[in-house]
């Protein structure tokens, strides 16, 4: 599983069994029951190991993005002990997804509410393609 944490919604995606694939997943509302929910379809899809995207300045300098990833993966993490977690560099990510949703004909404004679990699709297909 890989996750795109933002300050509103956190984009999902999840690999087929034979991990080759990513898929989306739609966004989780980062409102009072977000864990939860989150903890939820984690145990749902049996998810073992989970990718947090880590968003970097293009210079690879930390943001205050940076940081709040670093802090949503602490807050997850204690939740979820039986679970693997790795930070990854999400550079372009979500330029990348939007990208490809343009030439999929999807308008800015309808990319909006999909575009986090895009970006966590082209994080999680990057990293099953380096590993094949």
């Amino acid at each position: 599983m890989a996750l795109d944490p933002g300050t509103r919604r956190i984009g999902i995606a999840v690999s087929n069994s034979g991990q080759t694939m990513a898929f989306p997943r739609e966004c989780i509302i980062r409102d009072g029951d977000w864990l939860d929910t989150l903890t939820s379809l984690v145990r749902e899809e049996d998810v073992h190991e989970i990718l947090v995207g880590r968003p970097v300045a293009l210079s690879g300098r930390e943001t205050t993005s940076t940081a709040m990833a670093e802090e949503f993966l602490e807050e997850i993490r204690d939740c979820m002990p039986d679970v693997t977690f790795h930070l990854v560099d999400e550079r372009l990510t979500t330029t990348s997804a939007a990208k490809q949703m343009a030439l999929a004909g999807k308008s800015q404004k309808s990319q909006r509410k999909v575009i986090d679990s895009a970006a966590a699709v082209v994080l999680l297909q990057g990293v099953l393609d380096a590993n094949q």
